[in-house]
């Protein structure tokens, strides 16, 4: 599959590896697409999983709503459940980094019957982060995304040469800094990347939960963005069922894992979906076609 359709959008997928693997969907995050997971798809492939990785709402060229609003957690997980569907899978499991974590962990609260496990890269629980801003240097850490709520500033920022030098110095490698901030100097893709974060107010009646499924967080020790309150404060997320699955994997590490890390990361990944797929807890998925 190249591509699905929600609500007039159009998203592109990358979908590669066996066509009968089991199926894993992986979520980017801020400012990145699905091509983070490049070096992470073919070690999972040869676990005989199958990797979905879509580009999302404000990434996929046909997916770039300008008003925040469209932004709102419930709005970016409805997305990933008609992914889901398009793909023709009733249950996946389910791997996010950045933005796209916190969206795995509002799933895995709030659509814990459509996936059979979830692994987190970097993110914290959005509760545990809540708490963190005012009991811990996370506020200072995250400082940017009040910044990023001010109109039009930002966008010059993202579509300007300093945003390049701004993301290798946190520790993204120079090609790949390259090449995310030239895409944010599409059209609309800045805003589009934006508005992630100044979805946030209109995403406050949608708290994530906790996480009804067995769940792997793997975090960076050397995160400039994430710190360790909200990141060992996310085991208390997880409900009473599945808390003493729960696995929290940190590396000596920044932020960027999926490219900096991937032989780890596929590891952590790997680790949980076989783990599950014997636990007896998976859910069987339907038969699937592919949509061109």
């Amino acid at each position: 599959m190249r591509r699905y359709t929600r609500t007039g959008l159009s998203f592109d997928v990358r979908d590669s590896g066996p066509d009968n693997g089991i199926p894993v969907i992986l979520l980017h995050g801020f400012p990145q697409t699905s091509t983070c997971w490049a070096k992470v798809e073919p070690l999972l492939h040869s676990h005989g999983i199958r990797t979905i990785a879509p580009d999302q709402r404000g990434y996929s060229p046909g997916a770039r709503p300008l008003q925040r609003k469209r932004y709102a957690t419930a709005e970016l997980m409805d997305d990933v459940v008609a992914l889901l569907e398009s793909v023709g899978h009733r249950t996946a499991h389910l791997v996010g980094h950045d933005w796209g974590g916190a969206l795995a962990w509002s799933l895995a609260g709030r659509h814990a019957d459509r996936f059979r496990s979830v692994t987190v890269l970097s993110t914290p629980h959005p509760a545990a982060m809540s708490k963190a801003w005012t009991s811990s240097s996370q506020a200072l850490k995250s400082w940017y995304m009040g910044a990023f709520q001010i109109p039009y500033g930002p966008e010059a920022l993202l579509r300007s040469d300093r945003f390049q030098q701004e993301l290798m110095r946190s520790g993204l490698p120079e090609p790949l800094a390259r090449r995310d901030a030239r895409r944010l100097r599409q059209p609309n893709a800045a805003t589009g990347a934006l508005n992630w974060y100044r979805g946030i107010p209109y995403s406050g009646g949608t708290p994530a939960g906790v996480a009804k499924l067995p769940v792997t967080y793997v975090w960076g020790a050397q995160d400039p963005f994430l710190g360790r309150a909200a990141a060992e404060a996310s085991a208390q997320h997880i409900d009473a069922n599945y808390r003493n699955d729960y696995r929290f994997v940190e590396l000596d590490a920044g932020h960027w894992l999926p490219e900096t890390n991937p032989d780890q990361v596929a590891q952590a990944i790997v680790g949980r979906v076989q783990g599950t797929e014997g636990s007896g807890r998976t859910r069987r998925p339907v038969p699937h076609t592919h949509d061109d």
